[in-house]
């Protein structure tokens, strides 16, 4: 005679693994948004959050993964924007890119935020505008 006990159906441990920010998907990429703004007062915000997006890109789903590589492209346009800023500061023009980067990094997020609330991607993200 065979044994009728029930068997536990097979599962895919990746599955059951939890993801980064406890299972939500859009809850590590609003702290990398969250991060980037905060780091208009604390610089390294940026450098943890740019480390999140690099970290997190892989394990999301493909629209998630948009906002990471928006992310990601926001912070190395930003770190250019923010060096030659500061050299140019001395002549005056620095300044107005300085405040040219605030605005542009201030709406990139927003945008990003507003679109991740939504659960939709980033369409281009690739873009150096807002990713539309």
């Amino acid at each position: 005679m065979s044994s009728t006990e029930p068997q536990e159906p097979a599962t895919d441990s990746r599955a059951e693994a939890p993801q980064a920010g406890g299972g939500n998907p859009r809850q590590m990429p609003m702290v990398v948004y969250i991060l980037y703004l905060v780091s208009f007062v604390t610089a390294i915000t940026a450098l943890v959050g740019v480390v999140l997006a690099y970290v997190n890109r892989g394990d999301a789903p493909a629209w998630v993964q948009s906002h990471y590589a928006f992310q990601i492209r926001t912070f190395w346009w930003s770190l250019l924007a923010v060096v030659v800023g500061s050299l140019l500061s001395v002549f005056g023009v620095g300044l107005l890119i300085l405040f040219a980067w605030m605005i542009w990094m201030i709406v990139r997020c927003a945008v990003g935020l507003s679109r991740l609330s939504e659960n939709r991607p980033i369409d281009h993200p690739e873009s150096l505008w807002t990713g539309r």
